[in-house]
């Protein structure tokens, strides 16, 4: 992982930089000491650790980072607001800190994608790290071309620049990371928690409650199966149609037209409806976008195959699985 003969070029080049600006040992350490002080006086605010604690990590840091300095590591991800913030203001405080130099790029999530499956068949990579969906843990295990943190953290090397305060179970959904060789490939860094809400005030109008009844039967309230949900949003889209002179929809996800809103259905709707088997991180071993998986490789997704995409919850027709199977192989 680390080239040894790079290692002492830095060293030397490092030790020679210093006696020509005339910076004593000292002198250079303080500055690492100065910018820890600094970013955990201000952009490491508010935080659950004191200030000592704090200063004691980021020592940590300075010190185990010093065989490494004037490196320069190049990072990639998606461009997210979290990223954004990892590549604007994280980046410079890790630089500044340690003397580690860090370029974070911010690439659409297509043009990541393209780059590590080209890093993947070439075996030649341009980042030294990447931060892609956890949708790709099968394909992390599978191509064995990425090296699992379980392996890094344990071996002598990448023990040295493991942090002795990291506590793996500080990461929410570490499950959807992990192998089936139980190996852990990826930390969670960020992700979309969808929150789903109705309108009370909708649900408890007398005029909107005697309509819908007189129409489907029972009353108006949260649903408890698809079956209701469907009859919900169609009540509001079909029926209903305006509320104090706006229009209204039964249904929304995504608030305009966007790739996204097909996710949301394969992600959280066909589970919700009943499709896939039960089981985190996903349903074995139907998961939840009804595609049957045997020792983490995709087998069938149709109900002929023994998946569940054209299945009851899912609504989808015979006629659409083919066209959704195939989208699916080429994406």
């Amino acid at each position: 992982m680390f080239n040894k003969k790079n290692k002492l070029q830095h060293s030397v080049t490092l030790a020679t930089m210093m006696m020509l600006s005339g910076l004593s040992v000292s002198a250079w350490a303080d500055q690492y000491e100065d910018a820890a002080k600094k970013w955990a006086a201000s952009e490491f605010k508010p935080s659950t650790l004191s200030d000592a604690e704090q200063l004691k990590e980021l020592e940590w840091f300075i010190k185990a980072a010093e065989p490494f300095r004037g490196m320069d590591i190049k990072v990639v991800s998606e461009t997210l607001t979290t990223h954004e913030y990892e590549s604007k203001t994280l980046a410079k405080a890790f630089t500044e800190i340690t003397g580690i130099k860090v370029t974070h790029d911010l690439l659409q999530e297509g043009d990541v994608i393209e780059k590590l499956q080209t890093a993947m068949q070439s075996d030649k990579s341009i980042y030294d790290g990447w931060v892609n969906d956890s949708d790709l843990i099968g394909t992390h295990f599978r191509y064995g071309k990425a090296l699992s943190l379980t392996d890094l953290m344990a071996s002598p090397e990448g023990s040295k620049v493991t942090s002795p305060t990291l506590d793996l179970k500080d990461f929410i959904g570490t499950s959807f990371t992990t192998a089936p060789d139980g190996k852990l490939y990826q930390l969670p860094d960020q992700q979309f928690a969808n929150l789903y809400w109705f309108r009370a005030d909708w649900f408890e109008r007398p005029d909107l409650k005697k309509k819908f009844k007189d129409k489907y039967g029972y009353e108006l309230g949260v649903p408890v199966n698809w079956s209701a949900y469907e009859d919900i949003a169609k009540f509001f889209s079909e029926d209903v149609k305006e509320i104090d002179g706006k229009k209204v929809f039964g249904h929304m996800d995504y608030g305009k037209k966007d790739p996204s809103l097909g996710w949301r259905f394969t992600d959280a709707w066909f589970s919700m409806a009943g499709s896939g088997d039960k089981g985190l991180p996903n349903g074995l071993p139907v998961d939840e976008w009804g595609i049957r998986v045997e020792d983490c490789h995709p087998v069938g997704s149709s109900i002929t195959r023994g998946g569940d995409t054209n299945g009851a919850g899912s609504g989808i027709r015979d006629s659409e699985i083919h066209r959704l199977a195939e989208s699916l192989r080429t994406a």
